[in-house]
């Protein structure tokens, strides 16, 4: 077997499972989970129409370049919200439908690097771990910079050394962040492909949690915006990975798009018609579907608008809570150790939630997860409000 698989951490929720087994929660309180980034609110009626009307489809191979129908559509809505110039995303050269983001990243970081023994990809400190697992099976080394909440969790990309920028092979980026919540802004995008062009490594921005935000008049804004914005039409070593998943609450979907640099775009098509990995016929009709309509995305972003008021006006008396930039995480400091917090939080009140420590690796000497815990506001208003008011108990108790 490839020896690089020993280096994989297991993955936070065995890290979790391990923690909660240790303990048992009081058996007259329902257990509230706020630990993993699932959407509950229901999934597009009309979505799961236009799969079952297709479910014919069954029977066809699905090509690995996906549906021209999907492809425009996805390069359409790409243009509309991030204002790029009307056809400088092509359909054909710029844009691969996949099967959620998760196995675009793995499968766009093997394809990416290339094997050197001094190969870097860099990645935010907390993160998602697929960057890391990515990493060490493509035989690169993972470089984590480290979020601090002084510099409102955004690595302090001044801080890099020329070698390790010549090092470089892929920065991930990822944002509105997995776990903090923070949107990188125009001015960093813009300094990083500055960055790009001098050292020649890949910008690889995760934004599947783009279209969850709470001020409709500043949606995030995105790598590809930031390139449009820079008259850099080519998109020149920039990648971004997009899903139906929080979106859409289509989770179970598994459908997203990788679009970008054709000159990445294109050998990385090449990469997948051996992977194979693509999407079945029926998936990407019911994508078009999802991607072509914003009205039940505007109520999926007010349904989070009101989750998070009212669990931060329940939690801010005792934790430091706060408003992030977008996405349905919170993303909160402890009064004790985080994992020590999740436990005793699991035994006294039922609510699972994630320790900030299982989302970080120490680098330069600390662990940024750590005295953190990610709080996602996935279930329904009532039981998100009831966890906030269980927690609020729980840290009073501490208090006593």
């Amino acid at each position: 077997m490839n020896r690089d698989l020993d280096k994989l951490q297991p993955y936070p929720f065995e890290k979790l499972a391990t923690l909660k087994a240790q303990v048992t929660p009081p058996a007259d309180k329902a257990h509230i989970a706020l630990s993993i980034g699932e959407p509950k609110h229901p999934s597009p009626a009309f979505v799961a129409k236009a799969l079952t009307d297709n479910i014919g489809y069954l029977a066809n191979y699905p090509t690995t370049a996906g549906l021209p129908e999907l492809r425009q559509t996805i390069a359409d809505w790409c243009s509309h919200r991030f204002g790029l110039a009307a056809g400088s995303l092509s359909a054909e050269r710029n844009v691969i439908p996949v099967n959620g983001t998760r196995e675009a990243i793995f499968a766009f970081t093997q394809a990416a690097v290339e094997r050197k023994a001094d190969a870097l990809v860099l990645s935010p400190n907390p993160f998602y771990q697929i960057y890391e697992g990515a990493a060490y099976l493509a035989g690169a080394e993972p470089l984590f910079l480290n979020c601090d909440a002084e510099r409102n969790f955004i690595p302090d990309f001044d801080a890099v050394s020329a070698d390790v920028w010549q090092r470089c092979q892929l920065l991930f980026l990822c944002s509105p962040g997995n776990p903090t919540g923070t949107v990188i802004g125009r001015e960093v995008l813009a300094r990083l492909i500055a960055l790009s062009d001098k050292y020649d490594f890949i910008i690889a921005s995760d934004e599947c949690y783009s279209e969850i935000y709470f001020d409709e008049a500043e949606p995030p804004v995105g790598l590809l915006q930031v390139c449009a914005e820079l008259g850099r039409d080519d998109y020149r070593n920039c990648v971004v990975f997009h899903s139906l998943s929080k979106r859409s609450n289509l989770p179970g979907l598994r459908s997203g798009f990788i679009a970008g640099d054709a000159a990445l775009m294109m050998p990385f098509l090449s990469y997948r018609t051996y992977h194979g990995s693509s999407m079945p016929v029926q998936h990407q009709l019911a994508s078009i579907a999802a991607w072509k309509d914003e009205a039940h995305v505007l109520e999926n972003r007010d349904k989070y608008r009101e989750k998070f008021s009212k669990v931060i006006e329940i939690l801010a008396p005792v934790m430091d809570v706060r408003m992030p930039d977008a996405g349905f995480y919170l993303w909160a400091p402890t009064p004790i150790e985080d994992d020590r917090f999740a436990q005793g939080l699991f035994e006294q009140q039922n609510v699972t939630v994630l320790p900030g420590r299982y989302l970080s690796r120490e680098a330069d000497g600390r662990l940024p997860g750590a005295g953190f815990v990610r709080m996602a506001l996935v279930a329904t208003v009532e039981e998100c409000v009831e966890a906030a008011l269980r927690i609020r108990a729980y840290v009073e108790s501490l208090n006593a």
